[in-house]
C-alpha cells in the first residue's frame, strides 16, 4: 500500500510539470532610468533603476527594475568602453490585466557598456523569471533585456541623473496550462 501511495504521488507531481505552456516573448519598451535612491548594499557597486512601459506578445506592461552594477567600471572583451556588470537586482512587470511577472537578474550575465563617443549606454541583462500573480502564477523562464540609454540631465560631476531607455525583452516563459488563456494572454 505504501508503494502505491508513493507511485501515485510521483505520477501526480510528474504530470503537473508536463502541463505547461511555453509563451514566446517579444516586447518593446521606452521610459526613463538613472541612479536609484535605494541602495542594494552590494560591495563596490552603484544602484540603478528603470521605469519603462511597452507592449508586445504578453500585452501592455510597465516595468520597474532595480540593480546593483559593479563600480568602478571594468574592461570587457565585448565592450569598447567602460563596462558596469550587473551584480544583483530584479524587477516586476505589471500588465494591463493586473497580472505581475517577477524576476531576478542572473548576476554577472550582462551589464552596461558605455559608448563614450556616442554618449550612450548599451545594456543587456539576463532575467530569471521567479513567478508572478494572475496569469503568471508559477511562471518560469529566462528573458533577455536589451536597452539603449542616453543621458538627459547630468549631475554636478557630469554623470547622467536621468536617461532615456528604449529597447526590448525577448525569450520565452512557461506557465501552467489554462493560465495562458486568462485576460491579456499572449496574442
Amino acid at each position: 500500500m505504501k508503494h502505491i501511495a508513493t507511485t501515485a504521488l510521483m505520477l501526480t507531481l510528474g504530470v503537473g510539470s508536463v502541463y505547461a505552456q511555453q509563451l514566446p516573448v517579444t516586447m518593446r519598451f521606452s521610459g526613463s532610468g538613472g541612479p536609484s535612491p535605494i541602495d542594494l548594499k552590494q560591495p563596490n557597486s552603484i544602484t540603478f533603476e528603470e521605469n519603462v512601459a511597452g507592449d508586445g506578445a504578453l500585452g501592455l506592461f510597465t516595468l520597474l527594475d532595480r540593480r546593483a552594477a559593479g563600480f568602478p567600471p571594468q574592461t570587457s572583451s565585448t565592450c569598447s568602453g567602460p563596462f558596469l556588470p550587473a551584480v544583483s537586482g530584479g524587477g516586476i512587470l505589471r500588465f494591463q490585466d493586473g497580472s505581475l511577472l517577477t524576476y531576478n537578474l542572473i548576476p554577472n550575465q550582462g551589464g552596461d557598456c558605455i559608448d563614450l563617443v556616442q554618449k550612450v549606454a548599451h545594456c543587456t541583462l539576463t532575467l530569471q523569471i521567479t513567478g508572478g500573480t494572475g496569469r503568471f502564477l508559477n511562471a518560469s523562464g529566462v528573458l533577455t533585456y536589451t536597452a539603449t540609454s542616453a543621458g538627459v540631465i547630468a549631475d554636478a560631476t557630469g554623470n547622467p541623473a536621468i536617461a532615456t531607455e528604449t529597447g526590448e525583452i525577448t525569450g520565452a516563459i512557461s506557465v501552467p496550462v489554462g493560465q495562458e488563456g486568462l485576460p491579456g494572454a499572449a496574442r
